[in-house]
């Protein structure tokens, strides 16, 4: 019971501190947000384009861009306006029709389809789809130019006549089927990278800065005072460990459920996902208990927490993801697996990828228990030599 105290009044004093709120509760979220705006959601390229006046033929060609697989099509009103979002960065590139383009085709006159892009490299993958779009047409269009002669029909029914041959006529059917894993990025809904790798992130950074509040109560006496009744020292051993652990808890849960509620990130296993939170924050309060432990300085403790807490999280994979890392250097990709943000981020990806269960993330879990052991035992030995020689 005196242990729970000591760890409730823990958390009463992280959540006292306004600063610690917005670095706790808030800066998580609005990371997700930010990452999730602007690396997540669908691949498909942007483009826009602009056919008002084009006519009959003009709309076909619009239509056929639409359809392309991959493409993510706005329409504009106007050219300048199209420019304009390309030059923002808004679209990846822009199509205008001319106006009287139908017109000016069968009148025998050139119509030039102007395409508008930065110099990119998808820039030529799009330039060679709406060619290619072009390019059919203006064959069907010779094919009904052509009938339209032979038969001496009108042009309207020698277009239709081609077009519904074409549809009918036997083709080539291409079948595309996946090999090997899929890329985990392009499995991933639009904010769910960002909201497991900052989960596994802020639950350690906060917890070795949280190492101060340690120091704190040992400069301030608060230590030696508990040490001075009845309470045993495993108690208030016990204590530090729930307060630490409760505060990674408290924040863990919130970004779990405040991003599924908020952004619709899909953890995979309820079950999974819980306790792959619960290992980790246990790893991670001992790891600030550790450092409690180790430091006599509150504002060194503090500074070297966040040094240590982001660079750990940027060689397990928060910042760049593992899949990423293994394909450009397998050397760091199992460097990175020293720490255990990696094995936290593989089981996340193991459950949301893979529509993995508790079982399929066993490897992982025992890692991450080995570590928290490891180290709870370590800080455990150690406060309670710093706290006994005070």
């Amino acid at each position: 019971m005196k242990a729970l105290i000591i760890g409730a009044n823990s958390v009463r004093r992280l959540l006292r501190e306004r600063s610690n709120i917005f670095f706790v509760f808030i800066l998580p979220m609005l990371l997700i947000l930010v990452l999730g705006a602007a690396f997540g959601g669908s691949t498909d390229l942007r483009v826009g384009m602009v056919d008002a006046g084009t006519g009959p033929l003009g709309q076909d060609l619009s239509r056929a861009i639409v359809a392309v697989d991959g493409l993510d099509v706005s329409i504009y009103e106007d050219r300048d306006g199209l420019i304009l979002s390309v030059e923002r960065g808004r679209l990846d590139a822009g199509v205008v029709i001319p106006s009287g383009y139908d017109a000016t085709v069968r009148a025998g006159g050139e119509a030039t389809v102007e395409f508008v892009a930065r110099p990119e490299q998808s820039a030529r993958a799009l330039r060679n789809t709406v060619d290619s779009a072009v390019a059919q047409q203006g064959t069907l269009l010779q094919a009904a130019v052509f009938a339209a002669e032979q038969r001496g029909v009108e042009m309207d029914r020698a277009w239709e006549d081609v077009k519904r041959i074409a549809r009918e006529a036997p083709g080539f059917t291409v079948r595309q089927e996946s090999a090997g894993e899929p890329f985990a990025l392009e499995q991933l809904g639009k904010f769910d990278l960002g909201a497991y790798s900052e989960l596994i992130l802020f639950i350690f950074l906060i917890s070795m800065t949280g190492s101060a509040a340690l120091i704190q109560s040992r400069q301030l006496g608060v230590s030696r005072r508990m040490l001075s009744t009845p309470i045993r020292v495993r108690t208030i051993l016990a204590g530090e460990a729930l307060g630490r652990f409760a505060v990674a808890l408290v924040q863990g849960t919130f970004i779990m459920v405040g991003s599924s509620l908020i952004f619709g990130v899909e953890w995979g296993s309820v079950l999974g996902a819980g306790v792959i939170m619960i290992v980790f924050s246990f790893g991670a309060a001992a790891t600030g208990m550790l450092m409690g432990a180790v430091f006599k300085n509150d504002q060194q403790a503090g500074g070297l927490g966040v040094v240590l807490g982001l660079g750990l999280a940027a060689l397990g994979g928060c910042m760049m993801p593992l899949s990423i890392i293994k394909i450009f250097s397998p050397v760091m990709w199992r460097v990175a697996h020293v720490t255990p943000h990696a094995w936290g981020i593989e089981a996340f990806e193991e459950l949301i990828l893979r529509n993995g269960t508790l079982l399929d993330i066993l490897p992982q879990l025992g890692v991450l228990s080995a570590f928290a052991v490891v180290v709870f035992s370590l800080a455990t030995w150690r406060l309670r030599v710093v706290l006994t020689s005070e």
